[in-house]
């Protein structure tokens, strides 16, 4: 009798751990069928953008098509105010990366203008990217050539604490001229530029990569211009403002017939300092490894290289970043 219990309770053991073995294995294969990326730390890859119109969002869409195929992440954009929200994001981990001007991340860094009472530290820079030009767009019988002809007039400054914004304030302020001195009106890209369509502003700050689809639908339908922005008074504002630069914008991107001096800045795609270097180091790796998707989904990111993509950086550079970097 007690043979016949013990092969019974051996049987019945035995069973059990088979069942518990196969529960197991179906557990491990839920967890992985719905859990990270491959290789990943995070499941999660959120990128701040900017308008949905502007580079910022097209080129981020392409790059987290990349991700997610590539490395099994979830990853998406998210459409924004820009540059100063995408900071305060990153701050509070809303989102894991985002696309940002260098003059709002500088700002951040150091917690000044925007941020002096709040300076972000959660946020370390994975590469520098391509230049923001500074468009700022009128029509030809405005009388408007440069920026002191602002004086007096109703401006689009870009969204409120964009990166526009913050740039169109430091640059009327190198050329003498606060909002005082100007109507300014706190639009986006889409929004100025039906402003200028219809007559109810006078200039517009688009701050973007070339070119801006806004000014190209704009270019259509009015005698657009371009105002200058000098490369002296550019150079004079970047003894103190260090990430401007002087650039032209080429003959040819909104049919004018000649390049136009103007004010650019660089943009930065930056990522949460908490995020692993592992996961850092593939994200970067992915971005370089899809420069050309990038540059078909938006003409700006063929100025993306790996040559000049740590010259300029205000941010501490990740060391996921960096490794990828040093593996070069």
């Amino acid at each position: 009798m007690n043979k016949k219990f013990i092969s019974a309770f051996t049987l019945m053991l035995a069973v059990s751990l088979i069942l518990a073995a196969c529960g197991g294995d179906n557990g491990d294969q839920a967890d992985t069928d719905g859990g990270e990326g491959e290789g990943l730390d995070t499941n999660i890859a959120t990128i701040a953008t900017g308008g949905s119109s502007g580079p910022y969002n097209i080129i981020a869409t392409t790059l987290a098509e990349a991700y997610t195929d590539e490395l099994g992440v979830n990853a998406r954009t998210e459409t924004t105010g820009a540059s100063v929200e995408n900071m305060n994001l990153l701050n509070r981990e809303s989102v894991e990366m985002a696309f940002v001007m260098s003059d709002v991340l500088s700002q951040a860094v150091e917690g000044e203008q925007n941020f002096e009472d709040n300076s972000i530290d959660n946020v370390q820079q994975i590469a520098t990217l391509y230049p923001n030009y500074v468009q700022v767009v009128t029509t030809a019988d405005s009388g408007i050539d440069t920026l002191d002809d602002l004086e007096g007039k109703r401006v689009a400054v870009g969204d409120q604490n964009s990166g526009v914004e913050v740039n169109a304030r430091t640059l009327l302020e190198g050329h003498g001229i606060t909002y005082d001195d100007i109507d300014e009106d706190y639009l986006g890209y889409a929004e100025a530029a039906d402003g200028i369509r219809t007559g109810q502003i006078d200039a517009a700050f688009l701050t973007s990569g070339l070119p801006n689809s806004s000014v190209l639908e704009l270019a259509e339908s009015v005698d657009l211009q371009i105002v200058t922005i000098e490369q002296e008074r550019v150079e004079e504002i970047a003894e103190d403002k260090e990430y401007f630069v002087s650039l032209e914008i080429p003959e040819g991107t909104y049919n004018n017939d000649e390049p136009i001096e103007t004010a650019a800045i660089m943009n930065a795609l930056v990522v949460r300092s908490d995020l692993s270097e592992d996961d850092v180091y593939e994200l970067t790796k992915t971005l370089f490894e899809n420069l050309e998707q990038l540059e078909n989904s938006h003409q700006a990111a063929s100025d993306i290289n790996l040559e000049d993509a740590q010259e300029g950086m205000v941010a501490p550079i990740h060391p996921g970043a960096q490794r990828y970097y040093d593996e070069q």
